[in-house]
């Protein structure tokens, strides 16, 4: 029996991230219901629907806003949002994809981590129960080695 005959039997057990990668995938979930929808309501709606639907919700919330002044903030504010999505979107593919062909590297996590900033600066803290998801994605990452067993 050769030494590459008795290195095989020391069998490599296949590691995956299924809890890291759940995970994120409900932080991309809730990210894109509400930083995607939030642009896309506000970028859909013209003067007459912001005036008879969003603008009371503002004044409900204690924001007094003008027409005018709103339409501008507002379409800023989604604008914003819709951007930081696409960046969450995007550290969140390259993660995907790093922990799929490679699950063993720990620096994948850095990619959730950066998905998470994204997400809690680009809503100005607003949504940062979503961004927990990814940065608890990136803790495990961290967190969780792969530890080789044997095959006996």
């Amino acid at each position: 029996m050769t030494a590459a005959a008795t290195t095989k039997t020391d069998a490599v057990v296949a590691f995956r991230r299924r809890a890291e990668l759940a995970i994120a995938g409900i932080g991309l979930a809730g990210s894109a219901v509400l930083q995607g929808g939030f642009a896309l309501v506000i970028a859909r709606s013209d003067d007459a629907a912001l005036q008879a639907t969003i603008l009371p919700a503002l004044r409900s919330a204690g924001l007094e806003l003008d027409g005018a002044q709103a339409h501008v903030v507002l379409n800023t504010l989604a604008a914003w949002f819709g951007f930081s999505f696409i960046v969450v979107a995007l550290c969140t593919a390259i993660g995907f994809f790093f922990a799929r062909l490679r699950p063993r590297r720990r620096a994948t996590g850095w990619w959730f981590l950066a998905a998470g900033l994204a997400c809690l600066f680009g809503t100005q803290f607003v949504l940062y129960p979503v961004a927990f998801f990814f940065l608890l994605s990136a803790a495990l990452f961290a967190v969780r080695t792969p530890t080789p067993r044997s095959s006996s």
